[in-house]
């Protein structure tokens, strides 16, 4: 192989969510629709939060810190899609394509470690309701939210770093946006090493954050079913129902995305998950 082929090029080409020109205007107007919906909703939810002070409470706290970062991932991939499918030239600067890979990270690890938080916060509510105000303070809620943006943060530039040393021999991306998977896929070398970094720290990530938020549930449920009335448990478990869905569709994801790399699932599979993990689980279904 020449060594030109195995520089770095000045763009990458976007081949976008479909292969079938006649698709582009029903899908900018369903894309667009979602994204003005998904925008909204967040923004109308932190407006909300923000002008009531009766919500002025650690749980609303923190969904207002999760409806922001949910408008931010989404907006990291939107408008670019939006543009891509009314133009005929679907290109990203090398430059572009590291900055959305860094914020989708960024944003994506955030979340990952707020969700975490609002489990915990759920579980000092329902597990030890005396002591809820003295633990959960405003200012032990703004260092947690701090915390999750800090370890964001560096979750964020592991990935990007780590994606970004390889050497591409190609600068034609099979999806929408750039991610790791697909960026993985044009080096020129192996990137063996690559996949472990990716997969170790994805794990160390995402793992904690379940098993913390399992953890958190399994004794919720267990205080939840000791309550002694009907109303006390249905009101327990509509408290977390939400909560709980949005987590399963966040991680069920981002294993069958990011740590199945064996499966041998197709590329239009991944772009179709991707579509409802950057779209729909943006519609944020906290109460």
């Amino acid at each position: 192989m020449e060594v030109e082929n195995s520089t770095v090029k000045p763009q990458f080409f976007l081949l976008g969510v479909s292969d079938h020109p006649e698709l582009q205007s029903v899908l900018f107007a369903v894309f667009l629709s979602i994204y003005s919906v998904t925008l909204m909703g967040n923004l109308g939810m932190i407006l909300l939060i923000t002008a009531s002070p009766p919500l002025h409470t650690p749980m609303y706290f923190f969904l207002c810190i999760l409806s922001f970062v949910d408008a931010c991932y989404s907006s990291v991939i939107a408008p670019k899609l939006l543009v891509d499918l009314v133009s005929d030239e679907k290109t990203i600067s090398y430059n572009g394509c590291a900055a959305q890979l860094y914020f989708f990270c960024c944003s994506v690890d955030t979340e990952s470690f707020l969700l975490t938080v609002m489990a915990y916060d759920r579980y000092i509510a329902i597990c030890n309701p005396l002591l809820y105000t003295v633990i959960m303070s405003k200012r032990i809620c703004c260092q947690l939210a701090t915390g999750a943006f800090l370890r964001g943060t560096m979750s964020s530039i592991i990935h990007t770093t780590n994606t970004f040393h390889l050497s591409f021999c190609s600068n034609e991306i099979n999806h929408f946006f750039c991610d790791t998977s697909p960026l993985f896929s044009l080096s020129c070398t192996d990137t063996y090493i690559h996949d472990v970094v990716l997969v170790v720290f994805a794990s160390l990530v995402g793992a904690r954050c379940l098993l913390t938020v399992l953890l958190s549930y399994i004794l919720i449920i267990a205080a939840i079913l000791k309550t002694g009335s009907a109303e006390g448990r249905r009101k327990g478990f509509s408290t977390c129902a939400s909560h709980l869905t949005v987590v399963s569709i966040y991680h069920g994801t981002l294993i069958f995305i990011y740590l199945c790399p064996g499966t041998g699932h197709a590329m239009a599979i991944d772009k179709v998950t991707s579509v409802f993990y950057t779209y729909v689980k943006s519609l944020n279904l906290q109460p």
